[in-house]
């Protein structure tokens, strides 16, 4: 676990999201959750550990499984965008994938069987402030990822908790994103009210402002293979040539290219279909 401030600590030792905690003195505030049940005991007993109270929030970053299968069990109230719950609302209970689908890391861990997902019992549209003595904490809606990404910011730490926003070395999830939107929302990182914050990435810890502008680089670049496989019909080979295109664009390490080569066509596939209404052919193996 690494300190970034006074009581602001992350934690990446588990797979799935980068994980965080806001241990200030009348109150715990946990930023997203782990999704393997032994991970989530660990995690409970370094909120113990830290002298976190047993009463918590717990904030959600955004729908994705990797950072909301183990909400449930963290047994503490949870908070997120509104459009979190409906998008929870229409999950299966059952989960148990036979392969990787999606490239997203909970597939590569065995899943629990039968899911409870853990809606949000605080909600918000637009920004919502929590307050806690003379500490203020912000959330704001910050579409792009996904519809219910959002956004956590200390403004007295000067840090931001960015979620899914910025992934350095790794094939963004782009399956419900809105990659022009995600591109205007980073792109307010580079203004001079943020040169001396600290982003906090969803997955991977402590980001600079270089990876937020290689991250809208790289976005860019999956925008224009998107418009080229938006120009004629879906054909998996297309899709596949386009997925190697960006795999090779985020330069991913070797030892995860399989895996993000997958996310890149899982993702490429749902955006299409879902803003174009493309079907592509059936599934080959490649």
């Amino acid at each position: 676990m690494q300190e970034i401030a006074p009581q602001v600590f992350i934690e990446r030792a588990f797979p799935g999201v980068t994980l965080g905690i806001i241990n200030w003195p009348t109150g715990t505030i946990l930023i997203d959750a782990p999704f393997r049940p032994d991970d989530i005991r660990t995690w409970r007993l370094s909120i113990q550990n830290l002298g976190g109270v047993t009463e918590c929030l717990l904030i959600s970053l955004d729908e994705h499984y990797d950072r909301t299968l183990g909400a449930r069990q963290i047994e503490c109230t949870v908070v997120g965008h509104e459009k979190l719950t409906h998008l929870l609302k229409d999950r299966p209970v059952n989960i148990k994938p036979q392969v990787v689908e999606s490239g997203a890391e909970w597939e590569l861990h065995n899943a629990p069987g039968n899911i409870r997902w853990s809606s949000p019992e605080i909600t918000f549209t637009d920004h919502t402030e929590i307050h806690c003595e003379k500490h203020t904490l912000l959330l704001e809606s910050r579409p792009g990822p996904t519809p219910a990404a959002i956004w956590v910011t200390i403004p007295t730490e000067k840090i931001i908790f960015l979620g899914d926003a910025v992934m350095p070395e790794a094939v963004p999830f782009i399956a419900n994103a809105d990659l022009l939107q995600w591109e205007e929302t980073l792109k307010l990182l580079l203004k001079p009210e943020y040169r001396q914050y600290q982003f906090v990435s969803g997955r991977a810890g402590l980001v600079s402002t270089n990876e937020v502008k290689t991250q809208i680089k790289v976005l860019e670049k999956i925008n224009k293979q998107v418009e080229r496989l938006s120009s004629h019909p879906l054909r998996n080979e297309d899709v596949h040539k386009a997925a190697l295109h960006i795999l090779k664009d985020c330069q991913v390490p070797s030892a995860h290219e399989i895996h993000n080569l997958q996310r890149a066509r899982f993702g490429l596939t749902q955006y299409l279909r879902r803003t174009s209404g493309a079907l592509p052919e059936q599934p080959s193996v490649f």
